[in-house]
């Protein structure tokens, strides 16, 4: 698994769940393409923490949850949107990377262990031209 990061969680009876990410994730962040690769294999949810006007205008990414970081509720809505396991992956995206970072470092103080943020967005940032100037589905 070279590049990768592998992660071992525990079901509700015992059994072990690996999720295996092949994407390069050493500093918490993972390119447009590497996301896209990512939720299309189900190695991850990718949710989409924009507003819902901001979908309107461009889309959400396929395969993304749309879930607004602004509910009262968004760390429960996360959670269910996760199956309940805190320990599942799940990258953030929103239009320029700023949301998602601020986003993605008070889940993981909330006990949320693999969260990921799609740094360049949708739009492009420093990070990258965005989904969609990539073409991204």
């Amino acid at each position: 698994m070279l590049g990768g990061a592998a992660v071992l969680t525990a079901g509700s009876v015992g059994a072990g769940r690996w999720y295996v990410l092949q994407a390069d994730v050493g500093d918490g962040t993972l390119s447009a393409p590497d996301a896209n690769k990512a939720v299309t294999s189900g190695e991850i949810v990718l949710v989409d923490i924009r507003r819902p006007d901001e979908w309107e205008a461009t889309g959400i990414p396929q395969g993304a949850v749309p879930l607004d970081m602004r509910r009262d509720d968004f760390p429960q809505a996360l959670l269910a949107a996760l199956g309940g396991d805190k320990n599942r992956p799940v990258a953030l995206i929103c239009a320029r990377g700023v949301r998602s970072y601020r986003i993605s470092a008070r889940l993981t103080e909330a006990g949320f262990t693999q969260v990921l943020d799609v740094s360049e967005g949708m739009l492009g940032s420093r990070a990258g031209p965005g989904w969609l100037a990539r073409g991204l589905p």
